[in-house]
């Protein structure tokens, strides 16, 4: 068990596709018989500190990693690939948990689910519960629980996309897993990675998340309508995102008064935009 994150050794990822109501079991990445799924830093750390008279188990451990992390790469590059050639935009959407991710969809998704498609790809260990809520927009949705794992991972992200056949020239959002450490570790093949940060979650979380924040093309600090009641330095947070990230935008909003919201959805339709002239982001 990672303390940290949640991840088990037994993980039994499941998906549900929201249309159908039919859970299936998701095929995990393939890994030695002998190995422990985590490839997280932290637990390298962990391992190499406990087994610092061992070298030939500290290699081992440096080599699953890499093997693991590899193969996930190979099959983001696919997904991405794939996306490239339909002219779809795929978000990955990450935060801390309880930052307003799902209320920033159920919102996104009104507002401009009449423009053009949208699909969801909603992350949790467990429950139906968001992607519920999300489907009364009429979008069309998948849930991945993810058992004991606290990310998605690209092999996820595939099966996802093939159970929802998503049109060209749509968008896809990915809800992952509320956590800042693992989820920036796994590329699932998405053309951005947005990171979302709450205004109650303290100033600070760029400087103590960094490998997230730096891996981050668009902030959103969210609840911006909370602002008279704490004692958030709204100024010292944009520092300390600079300080990781020089070049990622950050945008002020608030998911549930709508506050800032036209301009999350001004980025999102350049940014479809850019993606159906192959030009990158």
């Amino acid at each position: 068990m990672c303390t940290t994150c949640g991840c088990t050794d037994t993980m039994h990822p499941t998906m549900t596709n929201m249309a159908t109501g039919q859970t299936m079991p998701l095929a995990a990445q393939e890994t030695p018989a002998h190995s422990h799924t985590h490839t997280h830093e932290h637990l390298h750390r962990d391992h190499i500190h406990a087994n610092q008279k061992d070298p030939p188990h500290e290699k081992k451990t440096v080599v699953l990693e890499q093997a693991i992390l590899s193969k996930n790469n190979q099959l983001a590059e696919q997904n991405r690939g794939w996306l490239a050639e339909s002219h779809i935009l795929a978000l990955n959407l990450v935060s801390s948990p309880g930052s307003g991710k799902t209320t920033l969809l159920e919102k996104t998704l009104t507002d401009l689910g009449k423009e053009f498609p949208f699909y969801v790809i909603e992350g949790d260990q467990a429950t139906l519960h968001d992607a519920e809520r999300l489907r009364r927009t009429g979008c069309a949705i998948v849930q991945i629980n993810t058992g004991g794992g606290c990310h998605l991972e690209a092999e996820m992200v595939a099966q996802g996309l093939e159970a929802l056949q998503p049109s060209a020239q749509s968008v896809v959002l990915i809800e992952n897993v509320g956590n800042l450490i693992c989820p920036a570790l796994f590329d699932l093949g998405e053309q951005a990675r947005v990171v979302i940060l709450s205004v109650t979650e303290g100033e600070d979380k760029p400087l103590k998340y960094p490998h997230m924040f730096k891996s981050a093309q668009l902030v959103l600090i969210n609840k911006i309508d909370l602002l008279p009641y704490l004692s958030f330095d709204m100024d010292q947070c944009l520092r300390y995102v600079s300080m990781v990230n020089t070049t990622t935008p950050v945008l002020r909003i608030s998911a549930q008064t709508g506050e800032g919201l036209a301009s999350w959805y001004q980025w999102i339709q350049q940014h479809r935009l850019t993606v159906q002239a192959h030009k990158g982001l």
